[in-house]
């Protein structure tokens, strides 16, 4: 029974670790399960810059993956659908719906170059045999990056779990240009289906993270899902509204999904219930919101470890520096053997030492007589000498080669390694400020991309009472303005300019010139016979060109100024035109034609005149004004 024992025991702990460590649990680093990088050492094997069916990558990774195909292709659809180191071509599912994708026979792949960069390195890779032995595999790809935080990661092993989420892939390789440069650093989860985080809670990847659907509830009858919490299907979505509803949680008269290449689940309220009082049940009892917890287990030298978000991204500088150390090192030795090999043959031909073998009879003669032959020219081959590999490789080049052999193409080629070899050397001085530049270049390739929206964040950090308010809340307070008076507010007696929400902010452009950005105001001055008062939209305003016609306060001369209002800091006045000068006429519009009309003077013929405002250039907003004409300007007339 003790013998049973103890075989029982030794027999569960080596599948336990097998588990933990070849299954279920990514390296740290390269970031990658067993079966994500057996994929990825197929297709570099496989690389022709063609596309590949996905079935016979998989027959290929079969060489090196012992558990079937049943493992390796929902890894490499997963992999492929990070759209990172995996180019797609046909149906690899909805990452919206949760639909499958198509079978291995009709879509294909291929690696990317981007993947290339960050993995492919055979002569600094591990290698170990593969499971059957009869070919090598890697044991790690030296990654440059932290692939682990980018790409996201979920397993389950013996005794433990792993649950890393995905970070945004420029912000992270940001971080890590931050670390090397001594600075401080904050990174946090970037999901594809977008939505909103709360990371109150996240504790540098160890802790909770709350997700929300992002919903628009412009329609009070109705409310639009136009992007999902982190985990989420549409499927899943509209299953929880409909639980909901059936428990009485929540009152609609049904579901529509029209979701394609982006999510839209629209919910059709019951009558007498509005979209405002129906969120809070929505985040309540259904999968608009939900709660992940988070583990961040990975393999560290051989054993399960658990670490931070920071602390991977110092390790992951560290190792950018030497990983980069050594493949500079390599080919500084490369260049070296070879500046070595080409000054080996310029002296052989040159010299004509060949000649010396031609009376002996014995290989060793042979081998002799170019050893002696290169006696007087020591000094410029070096210490390394001439060995016998090296009398090999000489008298191995073809007679073709020597009669056609090119002095000066010769000395140009060494005259390039010697070059190459003094910047390698300058970037083994300044190896961080090269990593960096390293960095900096994934970075372009990464917004290069268009697959992935150009590195852009797709889901918006922050608490959610504050961000939820502002983007559902309705646009149902009116904003008046009474010219004759000059007050602005929602408590003023005047006309109605718009429909804004409590949380808006209001641009104003007063007769002066002079521009503010305030909170939605009760009852603010902003003057008379304002020239335009609007919301102080971001996004809006850096779409709309202010064209300001003005006349100079010395010369009453009239000029144009064309900018865009982009940044502000809130109730401090701006002035768009220069001091003591008055303003004729304030327009948005792209294109118009205006016309100035010019004070009557002696001898002054043409009294007025047109412009175009869209042939004069859009300038910054401390940029001064272009001068239209030499003349007193007195008033303008837009068309």
């Amino acid at each position: 029974m003790a013998y049973i024992k103890n075989l029982f025991d030794r027999n569960f702990l080596e599948y336990a670790s097998y588990v933990i460590k070849d299954r279920a649990i990514p390296d740290l680093e390269d970031g990658l399960k067993p079966v994500q990088r057996r994929i990825l050492h197929s297709l570099f094997e496989m690389d022709d810059g063609k596309f590949h069916k996905v079935a016979n990558v998989t027959g290929h990774c079969m060489k090196y993956h012992p558990h079937g195909e049943a493992s390796i292709n929902p890894a490499l659809v997963v992999l492929a659908n990070k759209e990172l180191f995996i180019d797609r071509q046909g149906n690899f599912g909805n990452l919206f719906t949760g639909d499958d994708a198509s079978a291995p026979r009709y879509i294909e792949c291929r690696v990317t170059p981007f993947a290339k960069d960050i993995f492919y390195n055979p002569k600094l890779t591990p290698w170990a045999d593969s499971y059957d032995g009869r070919n090598r595999e890697p044991v790690l790809f030296p990654a440059k990056i932290p692939v682990v935080l980018i790409m996201g990661v979920e397993g389950i092993a013996v005794g433990m779990s792993t649950k890393i989420l995905p970070h945004n892939a420029v912000e992270v390789l940001e971080a890590e240009i931050a670390c090397l440069s001594g600075k401080k650093f904050d990174l946090y989860p970037d999901f594809p289906t977008g939505g909103y985080v709360d990371v109150s809670e996240y504790h540098g990847g160890n802790g909770k993270v709350l997700v929300r659907a992002k919903l628009d509830t412009s329609d009070p009858k109705r409310i639009l899902i136009t992007e999902l919490p982190f985990g989420s299907t549409t499927e899943s979505i509209i299953n929880s509204i409909d639980a909901a509803a059936r428990a009485g949680r929540i009152k609609i008269l049904g579901i529509n999904d029209f979701t394609t290449d982006k999510v839209e689940i629209e919910i059709k309220l019951a009558r007498g219930v509005y979209a405002q009082e129906t969120i809070d049940a929505l985040f309540a009892f259904t999968e608009c919101e939900q709660s992940i917890s988070v583990n961040l287990l990975v393999i560290k030298d051989g054993l399960p470890a658990v670490m931070t978000i920071n602390e991977i991204i110092k390790h992951h500088a560290k190792q950018l520096v030497k990983i980069l150390t050594k493949e500079l090192e390599l080919e500084k030795k490369e260049l070296l053997d070879k500046l070595h090999l080409r000054t080996l043959e310029r002296i052989f031909i040159e010299e004509r030492i060949y000649k010396g073998i031609e009376k002996m009879k014995t290989a060793k003669g042979v081998q002799d007589a170019v050893v002696s032959g290169f006696k007087p020219f020591m000094k410029e081959i070096g210490a390394r000498g001439v060995s016998d590999d090296d009398v090999e490789h000489l008298l191995k080049i073809p007679i073709r080669r020597i009669s056609l052999y090119d002095i000066n193409k010769a000395r140009d080629e060494m005259e390039q390694i010697n070059a190459r070899i003094k910047e390698i050397n300058g970037l083994l001085k300044n190896i961080v400020a090269y990593s960096i530049s390293c960095l900096k270049g994934f970075i372009a390739k990464i917004k290069a991309n268009e697959e992935i929206g150009k590195g852009a964040r797709k889901t918006i950090v922050g608490a959610f009472d504050k961000v939820i308010a502002k983007e559902v809340v309705k646009r149902d307070v009116d904003l008046k303005y009474d010219s004759k008076s000059g007050y602005l507010g929602t408590n003023v007696s005047g006309a109605k300019i718009a429909e804004v929400s409590p949380f808006d902010r209001i641009l104003a452009i007063r007769k002066n010139g002079m521009y503010t950005v305030m909170d939605l105001p009760e009852k603010a001055f902003v003057g008379a016979e304002a020239w335009w008062i609007g919301v102080a939209d971001k996004d809006a305003l850096a779409k709309t060109i202010f064209t300001i016609v003005y006349k100079e306060k010395e010369t009453g001369c009239p000029c144009i100024k064309r900018c865009v209002i982009e940044g502000w800091i809130m109730n401090k006045d701006y002035f768009l035109v220069p001091d003591g000068a008055q303003v004729l006429h304030i327009d948005t519009r792209s294109k118009f034609i205006f016309t100035v009309k010019y004070t009557p003077k002696p001898r002054l013929k043409l009294l007025s005149e047109d412009f175009k405002a869209q042939d004069y250039n859009v300038r910054g907003l401390k940029a001064g004004g272009i001068r239209l004409a030499v003349k007193e300007a007195e008033k303008v007339n837009a068309k």
